[in-house]
């Protein structure tokens, strides 16, 4: 079964872009193009979830404090 987390991007002052998941605390990771942050948060995200199974911690798909994104029209 494949799970889903939503993942943020922004760059940072230096340019590189930084990856988050906020469903799992401590999760993130950073590369200098969108494509190469993407690629290394779902290692980051594939390493989090199997340290949970090997301590038999049940993952969330998203938490409640996890963000949601919303299109507004102004």
């Amino acid at each position: 079964m494949a799970l889903t987390y939503t993942v943020v991007i922004e760059r940072d002052s230096e340019r590189w872009y930084v990856a988050r998941c906020p469903a799992i605390p401590g999760c993130f990771t950073q590369g200098r193009t969108r494509a190469e942050a993407l690629e290394n948060i779902r290692e980051a995200i594939a390493l989090a979830l199997e340290c949970y199974a090997e301590e038999g911690v049940e993952p969330s798909q998203e938490s409640p404090e996890t963000p949601s994104v919303v299109k507004v029209q102004v």
